[in-house]
């Protein structure tokens, strides 16, 4: 119950997250050459949205935004996993929801690991920023040795720096894929073995095409707001196409990435961190967005990320696989094409 007397929750999570602001001046900027060919570069070296432009938020906005009452932080369960047979796996196509925007995807005979984040906080310390309420479904220990790692943008809850070094040394071979801009970070952290990518531009690394597409979204981990791209990864090998999409607000990015790529056999999508709408629209897609972005995919099947890992934003945090499930009927699309699974749960495909 609040009192005359007492700041709201949010008031005073802001206030302490501005003790923070003095130490992310320890993270230069990483402007890139401006390709002005491409309208999603700008002429200063920053990047853009395809629909929207950038997203630029001012301190009066993120203070209001900031000002209510957090609903209460809830754990969920944990599933019971395998990770002897993912770590024997190299045939059966497998998807693994570890949390939050990560995902163990067994495709092709390949072990693709998805913004890995395995530590307490999505935060530059490790003593404030928003703090994990559910445990990591598998532990990074008991991984499969990585062949690929995508990474969609520099946000602290999609780019963990603890997670990025552990990795180095559990599979010393995986190739990061990361999106433009982003790679001058990955020489600060002597990780030689990435490339980086612009929009619709990719490679075959075996056996796979991978490609980075569109996503609506903005970069910032300091006072470099946008100077690195972000992005969805798409994943072809033959008889199987996926898309990972680690943020994005909804935009017709998805249609237009069907007019090229054609059909996809799983998607994975964000479903959460929306609240307060006038504030999160543009970057973060509601769930019901989350179904439309489905079916502007044309995808046979999606699982829901970029929920109940950690609190973010204000709606609460067992709301997002409801509200999926009301959309998904309204669509006429059942909850198994739409998967929302617990934290370690392996689906076979």
């Amino acid at each position: 119950m609040k009192n005359g007397n007492k700041k709201p929750q949010g008031v005073n999570r802001l206030r302490r997250s501005m003790l923070l602001w003095p130490l992310l001046s320890l993270f230069p900027g990483m402007k890139s050459k401006a390709n002005l060919g491409k309208p999603w570069h700008r002429a200063d070296g920053t990047f853009a949205n395809n629909y929207i432009g950038p997203i630029e938020k001012s301190f009066v906005e993120l203070r209001r935004a900031f000002s209510a009452e957090r609903p209460p932080r809830i754990s969920f369960p944990l599933s019971q996993n395998d990770p002897a047979m993912l770590n024997a796996n190299r045939t059966q196509t497998t998807v693994t929801w570890i949390g939050h925007a990560t995902l163990l995807v067994q495709v092709g005979g390949l072990n693709i690991l998805t913004d890995p984040h395995f530590t307490n906080r999505a935060s530059p310390v490790f003593f404030a920023g928003p703090k994990r309420t559910t445990a990591p479904g598998l532990e990074l220990a008991k991984l499969p040795p990585l062949d690929i790692v995508l990474i969609s943008h520099n946000h602290y809850d999609h780019l963990d720096s603890s997670s990025i070094r552990q990795l180095k040394y559990h599979s010393p071979e995986a190739k990061y894929f990361v999106p433009l801009g982003l790679g001058k970070w990955f020489n600060r952290e002597r990780i030689t073995n990435h490339v980086e990518y612009d929009w619709w531009e990719g490679e075959n690394y075996r056996g796979a095409q991978i490609d980075a597409v569109p996503a609506q979204h903005w970069s910032n981990r300091g006072f470099d707001r946008n100077e690195s791209l972000w992005c969805s990864w798409v994943i072809k090998v033959p008889g199987f196409s996926f898309i990972f999409i680690g943020d994005t607000g909804y935009s017709p990015d998805g249609k237009d990435i069907a007019k090229r790529y054609g059909s996809f056999d799983l998607a994975a999508i964000p479903i959460g961190a929306y609240n307060p709408r006038w504030f999160m629209e543009q970057a973060h897609q509601n769930p019901e967005e989350a179904v439309q972005t489905m079916l502007d995919l044309n995808t046979r099947r999606a699982v829901a990320t970029h929920w109940g890992t950690f609190q973010l934003t204000f709606e609460p945090m067992e709301e997002p696989p409801q509200r999926l499930g009301v959309a998904l009927k309204k669509a006429g699309r059942s909850n198994d094409d739409f998967m929302v699974l617990q934290h370690g749960e392996t689906r076979m495909f």
